[in-house]
């Protein structure tokens, strides 16, 4: 599964097995639903979403990781992007994200509904979240939103 778009720079003698994976854009009174991953002083930000579980379908795994990262109900709307991202997990894991970008409409927001205690939601302006997300992919992603709804 070779995305068109790679982003990331592999590190010599490391295997980065493709991952398949569904991120997403929710936008809200301006703002960009986005996660700020609590690692310390090595926190980040993502764009909500993830791995795809099982035979999941990238809607499915993006209305899932949504509801587990940060509480919120999305409903899948568009794939407007595919790409790769080398890159290590915080354990050091080599991985190769593969899959959608979609942009995806906000239907609930349920707190007690986050499983995942180091997520946080965080609404940052499209350019802060061109500056601060953590993977190229996702910034590409986000800039190509932006030259769509321009």
């Amino acid at each position: 599964m070779r995305p068109r778009l790679q982003f990331g720079t592999p590190e010599a003698g490391l295997d980065y097995p493709d991952r398949p994976t569904a991120f997403g854009l929710v936008v809200h009174e301006a703002r960009l639903a986005c996660v700020r991953v609590d690692r310390g002083e090595r926190s980040y930000f993502d764009l909500p979403g993830g791995a795809l579980d099982g035979d999941e379908t990238e809607q499915q795994a993006l209305v899932r990781e949504f509801l587990e990262e940060t509480g919120m109900t999305v409903r899948p709307v568009a794939r407007i992007a595919e790409a790769g991202q080398y890159f290590r997990r915080s354990d050091g894991q080599p991985l190769n994200n593969v899959g959608g970008f979609w942009i995806a409409e906000r239907l609930s927001l349920d707190a007690g509904a986050k499983v995942e205690a180091d997520h946080e939601l965080v609404w940052l302006s499209p350019r802060d979240a061109l500056q601060e997300l953590r993977h190229d992919a996702h910034a590409w992603a986000v800039a190509a939103w932006l030259r769509h709804t321009a």
